[in-house]
């Protein structure tokens, strides 16, 4: 067997009220005052309260910067950089989904290795480790609290910038599932689906390998049997628990075997049309699935399984893998997912949107080697909702 590094925090809470534990945890890192990295709307939504209020009553100095954007930015990055050093801060909590995550691990990373956000695009460009980052997450989607993946869009170039730099990952993951219990039913499923395709991408991934497999269809059984329920009812805590699960397994894997091209693909489509990476994610999954069917139907079977569908005792590996592929569709017309041509994409831009796909970072680990013809056809397929015809 080949040496393998696996990467996660050394410290991982997860479970309901467990972001009341953060002033303990944050002793042990030794900082002195926290630059809070989080976005408007969890302010006026009071979640930030919950966090200060713990801050306040555990005695740790903060500063709240609340400018991040979806899809955050470079200016994003800056300001926030600009914020820490005024403030005086050693270390970071990062609140909210992937976007506040990430646009934190920019920040934590710029203080100690300087330079511009441009200059650590691609894998490990940094020398130094970030400032210690405490990571605590509001949706059950993108991971990045666990994660060494971090993505930022460059909106001179228009296009997002993927990070895969082991000295981004946080020092401390908090899941807390009653920080999630807000979340609006259409982000829920965009972000639930996002965890799905973690969790399906990793598995077929071309760097998977036993302890990332053994993640990704535990975490495709947690939300096959969560994510409907979490939609259906935001306020249901134990479907909110296991979406909470789902999506941290999912990314324990992810950030240690690798993606493909649904992230590729997807990448686009929120850099030049500001679609949220879950909803983008959601979207294409299906169709990248049905590209990627034949070179691992034995892998999409067992999908099929985590999934919960039954293709029957008889059924071949190739129609077990069409009912991973069905299975999908339909988890994704329950939740609600839009479809391509409901959003802002416009089919002008394929060549363009396929040739930086092509470019991405994910794209060398999808499983079955693709061009850029390929891509175009995808992106095509899923605007015209049209799957490749099968026996």
């Amino acid at each position: 067997m080949s040496v393998r590094t696996i990467y996660w925090p050394s410290i991982n809470l997860i479970g309901p009220g467990c972001v009341k534990q953060i002033g303990g945890e944050i002793r042990k890192l030794g900082g002195t005052k926290a630059l809070l990295v989080t976005d408007q709307v969890l302010n006026q939504l009071g979640v930030v309260k919950r966090v200060t209020d713990v801050l306040e009553e555990s005695g740790i100095p903060y500063a709240v910067f609340d400018d991040v954007k979806p899809n955050p930015t470079t200016r994003n990055v800056y300001d926030g950089l600009e914020a820490f050093q005024r403030e005086a801060c050693d270390f970071i909590i990062s609140l909210g989904g992937g976007s506040p995550q990430d646009a934190a691990k920019a920040i934590g990373l710029l203080f100690t290795n300087g330079g511009n956000i441009v200059d650590y695009e691609g894998i490990g460009k940094s020398v130094y480790k970030s400032v210690p980052i405490m990571a605590v997450n509001t949706t059950a989607g993108t991971a990045s609290e666990v994660t060494i993946n971090y993505v930022i869009t460059d909106e001179h170039r228009k296009i997002k910038m993927v990070m895969v730099d082991p000295n981004s990952l946080a020092a401390i993951a908090i899941n807390d599932p009653e920080l999630m219990l807000q979340k609006p039913a259409s982000l829920t499923a965009a972000t639930g689906m996002d965890a799905l395709t973690h969790a399906i991408e990793s598995y077929i991934t071309k760097g998977s390998f036993a302890l990332s497999d053994a993640l990704s269809l535990k975490a495709i059984e947690f939300i096959a049997a969560s994510l409907p329920d979490a939609v259906a009812d935001g306020q249901n805590l134990e479907a909110r628990s296991g979406m909470a699960w789902g999506s941290y397994v999912a990314g324990l894997s992810f950030s240690n075997s690798g993606l493909g091209i649904v992230h590729s693909m997807a990448h686009q489509l929120g850099s030049e049309y500001d679609l949220p990476h879950g909803v983008a994610n959601a979207i294409l999954l299906p169709y990248v699935m049905d590209f990627n069917l034949d070179a691992c139907p034995h892998k999409f079977a067992d999908i099929a399984k985590a999934l919960g569908t039954d293709p029957g005792e008889t059924a071949s590996v190739q129609e077990a893998a069409q009912a991973a592929l069905r299975a999908v569709q339909e988890l994704s017309a329950k939740v609600g997912i839009p479809a391509l041509e409901e959003t802002a994409f416009r089919l002008e831009d394929i060549d363009r949107l396929a040739d930086q796909a092509m470019k991405d970072v994910c794209t060398g680990g999808n499983p079955k080697e693709v061009s850029k013809e390929q891509i175009k056809e995808i992106y095509r397929r899923a605007y015209y909702k049209q799957y490749y015809p099968r026996d």
